[in-house]
Protein backbone atom coordinates (compact mmCIF):
# COMPACT_ATOMS: atom_id res chain seq x y z
CA UNK A 1 0.00 0.00 0.00
CA UNK A 2 1.18 3.63 -0.61
CA UNK A 3 1.37 5.81 2.14
CA UNK A 4 2.00 9.43 2.85
CA UNK A 5 4.41 10.02 5.75
CA UNK A 6 5.79 12.88 7.85
CA UNK A 7 9.15 13.04 6.64
CA UNK A 8 9.94 14.15 10.11
CA UNK A 9 9.43 11.04 11.04
CA UNK A 10 11.13 8.95 8.14
CA UNK A 11 14.21 10.96 9.78
CA UNK A 12 14.29 14.19 7.29
CA UNK A 13 15.21 16.60 9.10
CA UNK A 14 12.47 19.35 8.48
CA UNK A 15 10.78 19.90 11.67
CA UNK A 16 10.56 23.94 12.46
CA UNK A 17 13.54 23.59 15.09
CA UNK A 18 16.02 21.45 12.13
CA UNK A 19 15.23 17.86 14.19
CA UNK A 20 13.79 15.12 12.87
CA UNK A 21 10.99 12.31 15.11
CA UNK A 22 12.17 9.38 13.63
CA UNK A 23 9.55 6.27 14.61
CA UNK A 24 10.92 2.99 13.95
CA UNK A 25 7.02 1.61 13.74
CA UNK A 26 6.50 3.83 10.88
CA UNK A 27 9.86 3.02 9.31
CA UNK A 28 9.41 -0.58 9.38
CA UNK A 29 6.22 -0.48 7.62
CA UNK A 30 8.17 -0.61 4.01
CA UNK A 31 9.61 -3.69 5.45
CA UNK A 32 6.85 -5.36 5.06
CA UNK A 33 6.55 -3.98 1.84
CA UNK A 34 4.24 -0.96 1.70
CA UNK A 35 5.86 2.22 -0.05
CA UNK A 36 5.91 5.27 1.99
CA UNK A 37 5.91 8.78 0.26
CA UNK A 38 7.62 11.39 2.37
CA UNK A 39 5.48 14.54 2.96
CA UNK A 40 6.57 18.05 4.69
CA UNK A 41 3.84 20.22 4.20
CA UNK A 42 5.55 22.87 5.64
CA UNK A 43 8.60 22.96 3.92
CA UNK A 44 6.74 22.37 0.69
CA UNK A 45 4.48 24.97 1.46
CA UNK A 46 7.24 27.24 1.60
CA UNK A 47 8.70 27.23 5.06
CA UNK A 48 12.51 27.13 6.07
CA UNK A 49 13.51 24.94 8.01
CA UNK A 50 14.42 26.16 10.79
CA UNK A 51 11.45 28.36 11.19
CA UNK A 52 10.00 30.36 14.67
CA UNK A 53 7.39 27.71 15.98
CA UNK A 54 3.69 27.94 14.58
CA UNK A 55 0.55 27.41 16.17
CA UNK A 56 -2.90 27.25 15.13
CA UNK A 57 -5.06 30.16 16.44
CA UNK A 58 -9.02 29.95 16.39
CA UNK A 59 -9.61 33.78 14.74
CA UNK A 60 -12.85 35.72 13.81
CA UNK A 61 -11.61 34.88 10.09
CA UNK A 62 -10.94 31.52 10.97
CA UNK A 63 -8.09 28.87 11.83
CA UNK A 64 -5.07 30.77 12.07
CA UNK A 65 -1.11 29.61 11.63
CA UNK A 66 0.36 31.95 13.92
CA UNK A 67 4.33 32.42 14.57
CA UNK A 68 4.98 32.55 17.95
CA UNK A 69 6.65 35.72 17.11
CA UNK A 70 2.88 36.61 15.60
CA UNK A 71 3.70 36.17 11.48
CA UNK A 72 0.70 34.91 9.90
CA UNK A 73 2.13 32.10 8.23
CA UNK A 74 -1.60 30.44 6.81
CA UNK A 75 -0.68 31.04 3.50
CA UNK A 76 2.63 28.52 3.46
CA UNK A 77 0.30 26.09 5.22
CA UNK A 78 -2.52 26.37 2.99
CA UNK A 79 0.09 25.96 -0.01
CA UNK A 80 1.50 22.89 1.85
CA UNK A 81 -2.05 21.06 2.44
CA UNK A 82 -2.60 21.64 -1.53
CA UNK A 83 0.66 20.03 -2.05
CA UNK A 84 0.14 16.75 0.11
CA UNK A 85 -3.55 16.71 -1.84
CA UNK A 86 -1.52 16.51 -5.09
CA UNK A 87 0.92 13.70 -3.28
CA UNK A 88 -2.37 12.05 -1.87
CA UNK A 89 -3.90 12.02 -5.94
CA UNK A 90 -0.95 11.34 -7.63
CA UNK A 91 0.62 8.23 -5.73
CA UNK A 92 -3.14 7.00 -5.11
CA UNK A 93 -2.14 6.98 -1.38
CA UNK A 94 -4.98 6.21 0.59
CA UNK A 95 -3.92 6.25 3.93
CA UNK A 96 -1.71 9.02 5.34
CA UNK A 97 0.48 8.71 8.71
CA UNK A 98 1.47 12.36 10.19
CA UNK A 99 2.92 13.92 13.29
CA UNK A 100 0.95 13.90 16.30
CA UNK A 101 -0.15 17.83 17.48
CA UNK A 102 1.64 19.75 14.46
CA UNK A 103 -0.32 22.59 12.92
CA UNK A 104 -0.15 20.72 9.74
CA UNK A 105 0.09 17.54 10.41
CA UNK A 106 -1.78 16.73 13.71
CA UNK A 107 -4.64 14.18 13.78
CA UNK A 108 -7.61 15.31 15.92
CA UNK A 109 -5.59 17.32 18.39
CA UNK A 110 -3.23 20.13 18.26
CA UNK A 111 -1.98 22.96 20.01
CA UNK A 112 -4.24 25.97 20.81
CA UNK A 113 -1.89 29.14 19.67
CA UNK A 114 -1.14 30.29 22.69
CA UNK A 115 2.74 28.70 23.25
CA UNK A 116 2.11 27.09 26.37
CA UNK A 117 2.19 23.63 25.58
CA UNK A 118 -1.85 23.18 26.36
CA UNK A 119 -3.34 20.95 23.02
CA UNK A 120 -7.00 21.34 21.91
CA UNK A 121 -8.99 18.86 19.61
CA UNK A 122 -8.48 19.85 15.99
CA UNK A 123 -6.68 18.51 12.89
CA UNK A 124 -3.55 19.67 11.31
CA UNK A 125 -4.24 22.14 7.96
CA UNK A 126 -2.54 19.78 5.84
CA UNK A 127 -4.38 16.41 7.84
CA UNK A 128 -7.63 18.04 7.40
CA UNK A 129 -7.03 18.65 3.64
CA UNK A 130 -6.10 14.86 3.23
CA UNK A 131 -9.65 13.43 5.12
CA UNK A 132 -11.38 16.55 3.17
CA UNK A 133 -10.28 14.18 -0.29
CA UNK A 134 -11.16 10.77 1.76
CA UNK A 135 -7.41 9.88 2.84
CA UNK A 136 -7.10 7.89 5.73
CA UNK A 137 -5.13 10.13 8.40
CA UNK A 138 -3.59 8.67 11.86
CA UNK A 139 -0.50 10.16 13.50
CA UNK A 140 2.23 7.98 14.33
CA UNK A 141 0.85 6.67 17.78
CA UNK A 142 -1.79 4.28 16.10
CA UNK A 143 0.30 2.70 13.18
CA UNK A 144 -0.96 -0.59 15.17
CA UNK A 145 -4.03 0.19 13.68
CA UNK A 146 -2.83 0.42 10.45
CA UNK A 147 -3.86 -2.78 8.84
CA UNK A 148 -6.93 -3.39 10.76
CA UNK A 149 -8.46 -0.52 8.72
CA UNK A 150 -9.08 -2.82 5.49
CA UNK A 151 -8.79 0.01 3.07
CA UNK A 152 -9.32 -0.81 -0.84
CA UNK A 153 -5.84 -0.79 -3.13
CA UNK A 154 -7.21 -0.20 -5.81
CA UNK A 155 -9.71 3.04 -5.11
CA UNK A 156 -8.27 6.44 -6.38
CA UNK A 157 -7.94 9.43 -4.44
CA UNK A 158 -10.30 12.32 -6.57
Amino acid sequence: MDILVSACLLGHSCRYDGGSKRCEAVCSLADVGHTLIPLCPEVEGGLTVPHAPCELRKTPDGVRAISIDGIDCTAQYEAGARIAVEKAQSSGARVAILKSKSPSCGCGMVFDGTFSGTLREGWGIAADALRDVGVRVIDENHVANLEAWNVPRDVDVQ
